[in-house]
């Protein structure tokens, strides 16, 4: 089966309705949808950024804000713009990498989008953490230790590192082998490209 790796950040605005309608287009067309949990931090650092663009591009990001209100709107989102933008997702990101290898990382994820976008909570208190773990039947604290634990920080680090080697400069992001395509936009695109490979 064809496949398409779907990079997204849990600070990123336009990675929340990727992440809710990613598998059912790649289901479609026959694709596989593989998720990749990265920080947008450290490739925003190569670039010379120290915040979202968002924020240090007025206009850019008001425009941001009522696009993503239109998006939702048409995709039968809830969407609640946040009062911290954007969010630090480093915890949600190493426990959502280890969801990715145990099966339930995609739940986790949009748990955890549906949180900062829709109910407005601090995605690194590790409160609603553990809440978005309970909810999913998990077991918070061996959960937790795994997810923290060195190996898989640097398992996080590196595919970071990794997103930049293949070129992404924000998210979401969709590659299939060598081909990058940026934004929730992109993504039909890049599921179709997948159908050829």
């Amino acid at each position: 089966m064809a496949a398409v790796e779907f990079w997204f950040e849990f600070a990123s605005t336009y990675s929340y309705p990727a992440a809710m309608r990613v598998e059912q287009v790649a289901a479609a067309a026959k694709v596989q949808v593989i998720w990749r949990p990265f920080l947008l931090g450290p490739v925003f650092g190569k670039q010379g950024l120290t915040d979202s663009p968002f924020n240090v591009y007025e206009q850019k990001g008001r425009y941001m804000w009522r696009d993503m209100a239109r998006i939702c709107e048409v995709d039968g989102l809830e969407f609640k713009k946040p009062t911290v933008f954007p969010q630090n997702g480093l915890k949600a990101a190493r426990i959502a990498l280890l969801g990715m290898d145990e099966g339930w990382g995609p739940d986790f994820a949009r748990a955890v989008y549906q949180a900062n976008f829709v109910e407005g909570a601090l995605i690194s208190d590790d409160g609603v953490i553990a809440d978005l773990l309970s909810t999913l039947k998990l077991d918070v604290a061996a959960t937790l230790e795994r997810a923290y634990a060195q190996d898989n920080t640097a398992r996080l680090k590196a595919q970071t590192e990794s997103a930049w080697e293949k070129g992404l400069f924000g998210a979401p992001s969709f590659t299939v082998g060598d081909e990058l395509f940026w934004g929730n936009d992109r993504m039909e695109t890049a599921v179709a490209w997948a159908t050829k490979s």
